[in-house]
């Protein structure tokens, strides 16, 4: 199978803003019935062997613990509880509408009752539009899924393996439904005090030091598919270091710097998955050596912490 098969935005345009609104749907589902987590790890999705999944939630707030999967290989959403029953129905033929009340409709038929606080998208250009009335989005194209599917799962692989080399405290590899992106953090254990003004989202996301990195499909801010990494708060100097490989290129964004290498870039590098490899770590080496981290006492070289089996 190919690395990274080619994924321009406008081919499938219509049917990502149809995918992220069904996955914010499942996700506002996710925050609802799980436990809260730091940095609002609860709430994002993991890669399976056919699509994505919402993981077993339920039980804290009275429900059966069940789990709400997309399946990117046969087309359908299932929705499952712990005792094996299952209920499904076809991704394709949906508007977002119709996709919210059979999502709702699926799990009332398991015994699961969920309040979503605010059915509607967050921070989407149609935020104020609620799911049950959004008819507009209504295209699903099954090769275009799948295919996102594919590029999801192989770039979770080179984020777990750059996951690796870290034994300070980090996230999951996880595929936010907000921004529509798979990423992995890295944190330094320093505080971070945000304004008081600043939205709920971001004070929890940012309540400490951190170097994100990660990869999405590409959006009206920046239409294409991309690899990246950023560093909150920005130390002095970020967007003068080099990154690897040549191709990558320091990104203004408002008052801050992203780190980028554009997906059709590393495609065209000899050994892509190294080259994303390089990336990530030039990313990391720019924004921890500016920022101060010990990044010898972070390391894990091989993904070992054990000093005997090192030497």
């Amino acid at each position: 199978m190919e690395l990274f098969p080619p994924a321009p935005l406008p081919e499938w345009r219509d049917t990502k803003e149809t995918l992220h609104r069904f996955a914010q749907v499942v996700g506002k589902i996710r925050l609802a019935a799980s436990a809260r987590r730091n940095h609002w790890w609860n709430v994002p999705f993991h890669v399976t062997g056919r699509g994505i999944t919402a993981r077993p939630m339920g039980q804290v707030d009275g429900n059966p613990i069940f789990t709400v999967d997309f399946d990117f290989v046969d087309h359908r959403l299932a929705v499952m509880t712990l005792d094996g029953e299952e209920r499904s129905f076809p991704l394709s033929g949906q508007s977002v509408a119709s996709f919210y009340d059979q999502t709702l409709a699926a799990l009332a038929a398991l015994g699961v009752r969920v309040n979503i606080a605010i059915p509607r998208p967050f921070d989407l250009p149609d935020a104020d539009r609620p799911f049950a009335e959004d008819t507009e989005h209504a295209t699903y194209d099954p090769v275009a899924a799948n295919r996102y599917w594919r590029v999801l799962s192989q770039v979770a692989s080179v984020l777990e393996e750059f996951a690796a080399g870290f034994s300070g405290k980090a996230s999951p590899v996880h595929h936010f439904w907000h921004t529509f992106d798979i990423a992995h953090s890295r944190f330094s254990g320093r505080r971070v005090d945000q304004p008081r003004q600043a939205d709920p989202v971001t004070r929890e996301a940012y309540s400490s030091e951190v170097i994100s990195f990660g990869f999405w499909f590409g959006d009206d801010t920046f239409a294409e598919p991309a690899f990246y990494s950023y560093t909150a708060p920005e130390p002095a100097g970020l967007a003068e270091a080099p990154l690897s490989p040549a191709s990558a290129q320091w990104v203004a964004r408002g008052d801050s710097h992203l780190a980028v290498l554009r997906y059709d870039a590393a495609r065209a590098e000899a050994d892509p998955r190294a080259a994303v490899l390089a990336f990530y770590e030039s990313a990391y080496q720019a924004g921890a050596g500016r920022a101060g981290w010990d990044i010898a006492a972070l390391a894990c070289p091989g993904g070992i912490t054990d000093p005997v089996r090192r030497i």
